[in-house]
């Protein structure tokens, strides 16, 4: 079985999409993506932890560009 990334289970809006979700969509977002963090983080080893948190940090990165008038 091969190991799990935020990749495979993450769900990836386009900057269109994103400006289409209401504010509580976008909250319920984040929300399940940071379980899903946590949940990968459980099983996953330190290495694999290290990665998964990068792999986070740049899909908020991705996210804050986002200006605040269309979130």
């Amino acid at each position: 079985m091969e190991p799990v990334t935020l990749e495979d289970v993450a769900v990836d809006f386009t900057l269109e999409e994103w400006t289409m979700l209401n504010l509580w969509q976008k909250q319920l977002y984040k929300e399940v993506m940071q379980d899903t963090l946590r949940n990968l983080c459980y099983i996953g080893n330190k290495q694999e932890h290290q990665n998964i948190e990068n792999e986070y940090e740049n899909l908020w990165k991705k996210l804050s560009i986002v200006p605040f008038f269309l979130q």
